[in-house]
């Protein structure tokens, strides 16, 4: 992959008592240079994720970035997000990178949530793809990806990813969502992030 490919990686930050999960948006190069921010929010225990990390997208205006990547599928607890509904609006591969086996979020919704919100959770999250684990750098990850096929989708983390396991978008973004998070609950910040 060329050193100036681009991708926004997107990751969160939140702390118990939270109603609000602080959002980063992290444009990263393959060389790793960092080419941008933007920020945003979504509900703890909401459904807006997709919604907020299209708002990211759009905000940053940037024609340059030609991947997506978000940490996790179900940010802020369980605010799921709808990998496919996302990729159709930013027309761009959108890559959902974890870093933990596990059997999937299925029981831990129904522990979680009932009625309407459960429904609403599992039909997103039934509708997305497949994870399949990569080996990275001695690490293992697993990708869900919509707009690229597997190999696609493993060239892509593997490029974006220099060192161990997390994507430096991720790493990054995940990086400055927490700094804001702790910046506004020490009482300095306000505003919308």
């Amino acid at each position: 992959m060329k050193a100036g490919t681009r991708a926004l990686g997107v990751a969160e930050s939140f702390a118990d008592g939270d109603d609000r999960s602080v959002l980063c948006g992290a444009v990263l190069r393959a060389d790793r240079t960092a080419d941008g921010f933007v920020f945003g929010s979504c509900a703890v225990g909401g459904t807006d994720a997709t919604a907020a990390v299209e708002t990211l997208f759009f905000d940053l205006d940037r024609e340059d970035v030609q991947y997506l990547l978000l940490a996790g599928i179900a940010p802020a607890w369980f605010n799921v997000v709808d990998l496919r509904a996302l990729a159709g609006a930013v027309e761009r591969p959108v890559c959902s990178v974890s870093f933990e086996a596990s059997p999937g979020l299925e029981p831990a919704l129904r522990e979680q949530f009932s009625g309407d919100a459960l429904d609403r959770r599992r039909r997103i999250y039934r509708a997305q793809p497949p994870r399949r684990r990569v080996e990275v750098n001695g690490e293992d990850v697993w990708v869900r990806a919509v707009g690229v096929d597997a190999e696609g989708a493993e060239r892509v983390v593997r490029a974006f990813t220099p060192e161990g396991g997390r994507p430096e978008p991720l790493r990054v973004a995940r990086l400055a969502a927490r700094a804001v998070r702790r910046f506004r609950s020490d009482g300095n910040g306000d505003g919308d992030v």
